[in-house]
C-alpha cells in the first residue's frame, strides 16, 4: 500500500499534498471482513478451498465497489465535481480492502500443498487475517508517530476483535 500522489481534480476540502498519508483503515477493515468470511463459511460445515477463496476476493471485491460508491456519491452530495483522475484516487484509496483479502485466499489455496484438510485450510485463512489486521493497525500506529505503549493498544484491540471472530467460529462450528 504505497502513499497516494497528489490531488489532481481541484476537488475543494480535500487534504492539502504534504498532508497526505497512507490510510490503513480500508486494509485492517478488509482483514476484519476477511475473518469473517471465512469464519461465516466455516459454520456451514466442510467448506471447498477454491469456493472460500472466490468467496474471499469477490467479498474484498463487492465491498472495495461499496465503499468507492459511497465515497463518490458522498462527494456528490457535498458538490464537489468527480473527474476521471477523482474517480480513479477514490478507487486507488479503498483498493485496500481488497488487497486485505488476498493474504487469507492465498493461504487457503496453498494449504492442499501443506497436507491440511478443508476444514484446517478455514483455520489457516482466519489465523492469517487474524494476523493480518493486528499487523495493519500497529504499522498504522507507528507509522503515525504514537508512543510503543498506543501500538501494543491498538495491537491488544485488534487482537481482540480477531479472537472475537474466532470465538464465534468456534462456538457455530
Amino acid at each position: 500500500m504505497a502513499d497516494h500522489g497528489p490531488e489532481r481534480d481541484g476537488s475543494p476540502g480535500r487534504e492539502p499534498i504534504a498532508a497526505r498519508r497512507t490510510d490503513y483503515a480500508g486494509a485492517v477493515y478488509g482483514s476484519l471482513l476477511a475473518a469473517s468470511v471465512v469464519a461465516g463459511a466455516g459454520t456451514l460445515g466442510s467448506f471447498p478451498r477454491f469456493k472460500l477463496v472466490l468467496l474471499l476476493i469477490g467479498t474484498g471485491v463487492v465491498f472495495w465497489a461499496a465503499h468507492v460508491y459511497a465515497r463518490l456519491v458522498g462527494d456528490r452530495l457535498v458538490h464537489q465535481s468527480l473527474s476521471r483522475q477523482g474517480i480513479r484516487r477514490v478507487c486507488a484509496d479503498e483498493w485496500p480492502i481488497v488487497q486485505a483479502a488476498v493474504p487469507p485466499a492465498v493461504a487457503v489455496a496453498v494449504s492442499p500443498l501443506l497436507g491440511i484438510d478443508p476444514d484446517g485450510a478455514a483455520w489457516l485463512g482466519l489465523s492469517v487475517a487474524a494476523a493480518e489486521q493486528v499487523g495493519w493497525a500497529s504499522v498504522a500506529v507507528v507509522r503515525a508517530g504514537a508512543p510503543r505503549h498506543l501500538v501494543l493498544v491498538a495491537g491488544a484491540v485488534n487482537l481482540l476483535l480477531g479472537l472475537v471472530i474466532v470465538a464465534l467460529k468456534a462456538s457455530l462450528h
